[in-house]
């Protein structure tokens, strides 16, 4: 699984770094993921935060 943050859309207001810390993070005045694939362990936050987002700004490419 891969994941990322519409930037255009990205309000940052955090909800995706509170629930996953190790896959997004606060770069200016967005949200940006990690590159590459998702660890396993980390799927459920990303599935988590992707429903949070108050603005549908995160996808997930399964």
């Amino acid at each position: 699984m891969k994941t990322k943050v519409d930037p255009d859309e990205c309000i940052a207001c955090g909800v995706c770094t509170d629930s996953c810390p190790s896959v997004y993070t606060m770069e200016d005045d967005y949200a940006v993921a990690i590159e590459g694939e998702v660890s396993g362990e980390d799927e459920e936050c990303v599935r988590q935060a992707m429903s949070d987002c108050p603005v549908e700004a995160i996808s997930i490419d399964e």
